[in-house]
């Protein structure tokens, strides 16, 4: 199924995440627009109602302290005096009620007149005590804040002789604190269209990030490829910009032999090869290169990831051609010795038709010389190596060899002391070794000057097979870098034969030296696995 089609259904199975996140913060935006407008308005109407108490009390310790009041409230008509005055005050003040009453609580002042003269409702006890107090209390004006002040004998201090209450009415409050509402509402209404806005613009970014799908179908997909990317049988790499690993699969695991969690670490703190960590570390684009990484050879290809022109990291994915490469240096030995059969077979038959030429003239002598004189160079040879060397692949790859070299005019000069028993090393690792080592010193004698020889010693001492290859070229250069993959003195080489048997010994256990030259010598001991027969 195409991807656009599984992401089409997906969306039609339920809403998008960036939708249902947008509905929810809606949600929990309006929840927290309410809460904060609730305490707002609590926090308006306390501020109301305590300013209210503070302005009641103000006015009636200012009204109780007045010479005018002290004074008329013990004259035989307190009334006349007082009641315009402190109507006078009200409306200055804007408060509900003012009332100068008794000590018994008989008004002498109200708005209302018909109630002076009555008692008035209330608490005065902290006040007939000489204390100022506030309280909210319900009177004939309905639920009102109010403070109720002692007034003290004219030259006294703690002498009272009357009472004054001044209120204002929670319906006045409540004016107040409408009078507020507009600018707590508006506050609220400007939160709740900013936060709707910032939500709608995440919602748009996380749906285009997401593509529409919903939370349900996310993980799903995300199941998917990790099963995907546990299950496929070639190693995966992603990096970021910064070449820091983000994903690697059990594949690329295996292949790298990679431990624990490496996600954040750079590619060269992964214990690569040096040319393999160079390359993922580099952006750019490599299409099946092989390298060798620790005893394998991979066959790498890296693909930049460059959204809108911006790098943001890089695919990586591994190929294992370790059993490959040893089956292909086994078959070119095979080839080789085929090759070697059909010369020789061209040879033979050369080698015949002058032996039949030479019995025709009537030269039977000279036949007879010529014919065993070359049958003996050649069954010489081949008794040596097969009674020298018990290992019937190797046997079989320094016949090839031999022949190979000869007919590129290089003599493959085989140690008599040569012995080699049963040695327990697997015969692909053997074929990598010597066969690569005889081909480069193939190469590097025909690089140089006549006699271009090869020399081949192999023996056991020990409990280790002893190999030494020395040819009469040139030599090399960099003996420090002559096992790194890339390293090749021919002009169309890709220098890997030497990495091969780089990492063939040391996988069996072994060691593997050069003598930079002139005319190489390459040194490799491997432990054998058997035990060497007496």
């Amino acid at each position: 199924m195409r991807i656009p089609a599984v992401l089409a259904r997906s969306r039609r199975e339920r809403g998008s995440l960036a939708r249902q996140l947008l509905g929810l913060q809606a949600l929990v935006l309006v929840v927290v627009v309410l809460a904060l407008g609730w305490t707002a308005v609590a926090d308006a109407r306390g501020a109301v109602e305590d300013r209210a108490a503070n302005q009641a009390r103000s006015i009636a310790e200012t009204i109780a302290d007045s010479p005018l009041v002290r004074e008329a409230v013990v004259e035989p008509d307190p009334t006349a005096v007082l009641q315009p005055y402190v109507e006078q005050v009200r409306a200055d003040t804007a408060t509900s009620f003012i009332t100068v009453m008794a000590p018994d609580r008989t008004r002498f002042t109200h708005p209302d007149p018909e109630q002076i003269g009555k008692p008035f409702r209330g608490s005065i006890d902290r006040a007939l005590r000489g204390t100022t107090f506030t309280e909210t209390y319900s009177g004939t004006l309905g639920p009102s804040v109010r403070a109720v002040a002692p007034i003290f004998a004219v030259g006294s201090s703690s002498d009272v002789v009357a009472l004054v209450s001044v209120g204002i009415t929670v319906t006045a409050i409540g004016d107040d604190v409408a009078a507020a509402l507009p600018g707590v509402l508006g506050v609220a209404v400007a939160v709740l269209a900013v936060g709707a806005l910032g939500s709608w613009l995440i919602s748009r970014r996380l749906r285009r990030q997401t593509h529409g799908l919903g939370a349900q179908p996310l993980a799903r997909m995300l199941e998917y490829y990790d099963a995907v990317l546990h299950a496929v049988r070639e190693g995966l790499l992603l990096l970021d910009g910064d070449r820091r690993v983000q994903l690697v699969n059990d594949e690329a695991r295996r292949l790298l032999g990679l431990e624990g969690d490496v996600a954040g670490r750079h590619v060269t703190e992964l214990g690569l090869s040096p040319e393999l960590a160079g390359t993922l570390s580099q952006q750019r684009l490599a299409v099946d290169e092989v390298h060798v990484s620790g005893d394998r050879v991979l066959v790498v290809s890296q693909m930049p990831a460059t959204p809108k022109g911006r790098s943001v990291g890089a695919v990586v994915t591994l190929r294992d051609h370790t059993d490959l490469q040893a089956l292909t240096g086994e078959l070119d030995s095979v080839r080789a010795f085929a090759e070697s059969l059909r010369s020789q077979a061209h040879e033979a038959a050369n080698r015949l038709h002058t032996t039949v030429s030479l019995v025709e003239l009537g030269r039977t002598e000279e036949a007879v010389e010529f014919a065993t004189a070359e049958l003996a160079v050649a069954q010489r040879l081949t008794d040596r190596v097969v009674e020298a060397v018990e290992e019937p692949v190797l046997a079989a790859l320094l016949l090839g060899k031999a022949a190979t070299a000869h007919e590129r005019g290089v003599t493959l000069e085989i140690d008599p002391a040569t012995s080699v028993g049963a040695t327990g090393i697997p015969g692909g690792d053997l074929v990598t070794v010597v066969g690569n080592l005889l081909d480069n010193a193939i190469d590097a004698a025909l690089a140089g000057d006549p006699p271009r020889e090869v020399q081949l010693s192999l023996w056991q001492a020990d409990g280790r097979l002893e190999l030494r290859v020395e040819d009469t070229g040139p030599g090399v250069d960099d003996p420090d870098q002559v096992f790194r993959r890339g390293w090749t003195t021919k002009a169309t080489g890709q220098g890997l034969g030497l990495a091969l048997v780089a990492q063939a010994v040391k996988r069996n256990g072994g060691t593997v030296s050069v003598r930079p030259g002139p005319g190489a010598e390459f040194a490799v001991s491997l432990p054998v696995r058997t035990a060497v027969p007496s």
